[in-house]
């Protein structure tokens, strides 16, 4: 009879033994579906039954043709014909996405809905696997967390070998967590990610997307198909239903956003964490790219505006993504922290870029917001959004960014703050989707 020891290094053992063969069989299929592989093997078929090589002057350009637009996303790649199943059933786990965009807003999400979550079942395991840096973040919350730099970081690493790199480690990820649910949020459907849930189909899979899938055509045509359900947050401005046509499940929520105003600190509190003084006007700063210490740049321009009424203190939000700021101004507080929302109760004003995050959590809470959108974002309609404050009566929008236009956006936003704006009672996004993930698993 063999001892427990003996049997758990035979477990460990089979287990190893079982993993190897799952790696290899995927590195076939890789084989099998590469470009050199089929063209090669068109070529094989070619020379083992002569009478297709006068053809060959056709076929070949023909394969090339089919191939290049696999490569640019605009046909679906090829499926393996030797599929890899995990047949172990699934876990009560959920396995969370967020990408590395321009900014936190993949990752906020992500981090709302998985909040969220754990109060709705404790007793399920939260698994992140992310491109985000912020992993203390996660490890805080005690959501347990692999991380894959993105390929940019990597010194010499294009997208072939990083996307092989992802579907190696989200395999590992899912075999061995056996999540019942798979969340995505991001603009781009990474290859390697594609690949690793469509061997999977025994996973719920959802893809949390803003914006119009027309608008992103770059994106491969073959990936909405790999989901179960398309999840929409809301903007100010809704699509059009035209833009996000695509035969796959939908659901439309809320706004998410991560922290609620009971959540927030208390307005004396948050002042004495940022230094500010309790009886004067608390004016925050985001505008993202730009550098304080340059004369010409917006966010100097605005805080030379604002230094010019001598109650008004500057709160700058700076990215726990970015360079740190070097700020010797006096009245100027730099914020590093996240969210930065935990302190929005001390804000009697807000000057802000017309991001998605940004925008929703000004308009929740009714903050009188000078708004100066980023006019070269692509799919991201700043503008279009920020209007809606005018509409609305809280903000105001400015697109032509000069010294004089900004003095005069700035004593508009001045006199806004005694008005004190109610704040508008918008349902959070998150806790939808968290019901609606609840009742599939």
């Amino acid at each position: 009879m063999k001892n427990n020891e003996e049997i758990n290094a035979d477990i460990e053992v089979q287990t190893a033994s079982k993993r190897r063969e799952l790696l290899l069989k995927r590195e076939l299929n890789r084989i099998r579906a590469s470009i050199s592989f089929r063209l090669g093997l068109h070529l094989t078929k070619a020379i083992r039954r002569p009478w297709r090589l006068p053809f060959l002057i056709f076929s070949v350009p023909y394969v090339m043709f089919t191939l290049g637009l696999e490569m640019a996303g605009l046909r679906p790649t090829a499926a393996s014909s030797s599929i890899i199943e995990q047949d172990a059933p699934p876990r009560n786990c959920i396995v969370f996405f967020p990408t590395n965009g321009v900014g936190f807003g993949h990752f906020t999400r992500m981090f709302a809905v998985a909040q969220r979550y754990k109060k709705k079942d404790p007793d399920c395991e939260i698994i992140f696997f992310t491109t985000m840096p912020t992993l203390h973040l996660l490890y805080a919350e005690g959501f347990p967390t692999y991380h894959l730099a993105g390929a940019k970081k990597f010194q010499g690493m294009g997208s072939g070998p990083w996307n092989t790199v992802l579907e190696e480690m989200l395999t590992l990820v899912l075999d061995t967590h056996r999540p019942q649910t798979f969340v995505f949020d991001g603009a781009f459907p990474y290859r390697g990610m594609l690949n690793t849930i469509r061997n999977h189909s025994n996973i719920n899979k959802v893809w949390v997307r803003r914006g119009s899938f027309r608008a992103g055509a770059n994106i491969p045509v073959d990936s909405i198909g790999h989901f179960d359900l398309i999840v929409h947050p809301e903007d100010a401005v809704p699509m059009k239903p035209s833009e996000i046509e695509h035969g796959v499940d939908v659901l439309n929520v809320a706004p998410i956003t991560l922290i609620d105003k009971d959540e927030m600190w208390t307005r004396e509190s948050a002042r004495l964490r940022l230094g500010v003084p309790q009886d004067s006007l608390a004016i925050y700063l985001q505008l993202g790219a730009g550098k304080i210490n340059d004369i010409d740049s917006d966010i100097r321009m605005v805080v030379n505006a604002l230094l010019k009424y001598e109650n008004v203190n500057i709160i700058v939000g700076e990215s726990m993504l970015g360079d740190r700021l070097n700020i010797e101004l006096e009245r100027v507080h730099l914020l590093r922290d996240y969210p930065n929302t935990l302190f929005a109760k001390a804000f009697d004003g807000a000057v802000q870029a017309g991001g998605y995050n940004s925008f929703h959590e000004m308009r929740r809470l009714g903050i009188p917001t000078l708004f100066l959108p980023n006019m070269n974002t692509g799919m991201d309609d700043q503008k279009a959004r920020c209007k809606v404050s005018e509409d609305e009566g809280w903000g105001s929008v400015l697109t032509k960014v000069s010294e004089t236009s900004v003095e005069d956006a700035i004593a508009n936003l001045i006199s806004k703050t005694d008005e004190k704006p109610k704040p508008m009672t918008l349902e959070n996004g998150s806790l939808t989707l968290v019901n609606h993930l609840l009742q599939d698993c």
